[in-house]
């Protein structure tokens, strides 16, 4: 996400075992062919959506930002739902915003749900320099480079399906979190807001996926992704079968095998309401304060911190957990 994690006590969600089952890939299985993904075009995804300038709800650059998200699946081939809403911010402020959701093989009962948020924080409340705390940030990072994975799998998925059915969501209003400087509202939470809204009025009746994956900050230089809590709670298959496929495709020094924090995220909204066992990838980082990059939440999150090498790491790794499904 690009907002203020906030560590929570443990929810507990019951999940049925059956939904995470299922080989995770393995040496053997190396012959399924997968495609190759691009991290060139992944940047530039980056940057296209970084050129609009910050993405904040009610404003001209959020709204050419989702037009831009819907033209490109659309031009991938996915049917594309847009949810658009009015949603409350902690302190009364009305945002209309978007979920974008893409489907592929939308009449295929065997599928997997891949998300991350495209809006950016209208604070930069973790800057040292207290003059830009009430600066939106660029979101280069935190929102940009999750989407742009995502967009470049689903062009992937355009050009080649795979066995199963994915459907891929752009979440709003995930970063309009309490700021730190504003002392009136603390404990009042308002992350999440869009996938919280989805969660409980999805765009298909009854939806459900085997399982979901989230993506947030993961696409800055030397990020490393921890084993996020719930993620270990809810899904433990799932982080095996992610974790195995980084190792196998070369990219473990990106997917620790250790334990990070407990982070309330837009997978907790997805599992509280539709009890789909969901994981977080997500950059943690236990060097700094807050346990994320130190440009975090700052007017530093911006194309400086983007690197091909995560994006490459990242969007393979899930190439080969979907093309393996079965």
């Amino acid at each position: 996400m690009t907002r203020y994690f906030l560590f929570i006590p443990l929810i507990i969600i019951s999940l049925t075992t059956c939904r995470q089952t299922g080989k995770s890939p393995g040496k053997a299985e190396a012959r399924i062919d997968v495609p190759v993904f691009s991290a060139d075009s992944a940047y530039t995804y980056t940057s296209e959506q970084v050129a609009f300038g910050p993405r904040v709800p009610n404003t001209q650059s959020h709204r050419d930002c989702g037009y831009f998200l819907v033209s490109k699946m659309k031009s991938f081939g996915a049917t594309v739902y847009e949810q658009n809403v009015n949603l409350k911010t902690y302190d009364g402020i009305e945002l209309k915003a978007k979920n974008i959701i893409g489907s592929f093989q939308p009449e295929n009962k065997n599928r997997i749900l891949l998300f991350a948020h495209w809006d950016t924080r209208p604070f930069s409340d973790q800057d040292p320099n207290p003059e830009n705390y009430k600066k939106p940030i660029d979101g280069a990072n935190d929102g940009a480079g999750a989407c742009a994975v995502l967009l470049e799998i689903a062009r992937q998925i355009g050009l080649k399906q795979p066995s199963i059915g994915v459907d891929i969501i752009f979440f709003d209003a995930e970063d309009w979190g309490v700021p730190s400087f504003d002392k009136e509202y603390q404990g009042f939470g308002g992350y999440c807001l869009g996938s919280d809204f989805w969660a409980q009025n999805p765009h298909e009746k009854n939806y459900t996926a085997r399982y979901g994956i989230l993506l947030d900050m993961v696409s800055a230089p030397g990020a490393r992704f921890y084993k996020e809590y719930y993620s270990k709670q809810a899904a433990p298959g799932i982080i095996g079968k992610v974790w195995e496929a980084a190792q196998i495709n070369g990219f473990g020094q990106f997917f620790i095998d250790d334990n990070g924090g407990s982070v309330e995220d837009d997978h907790v909204h997805v599992m509280k309401y539709r009890t789909i066992p969901c994981i977080n990838i997500i950059h943690y980082d236990p060097e700094t304060e807050h346990n994320f990059g130190s440009y975090w939440h700052t007017q530093k999150d911006n194309m400086e911190n983007i690197s091909k090498e995560t994006l490459q790491a990242v969007g393979q790794t899930l190439l080969y957990v979907i093309y393996h499904e079965k």
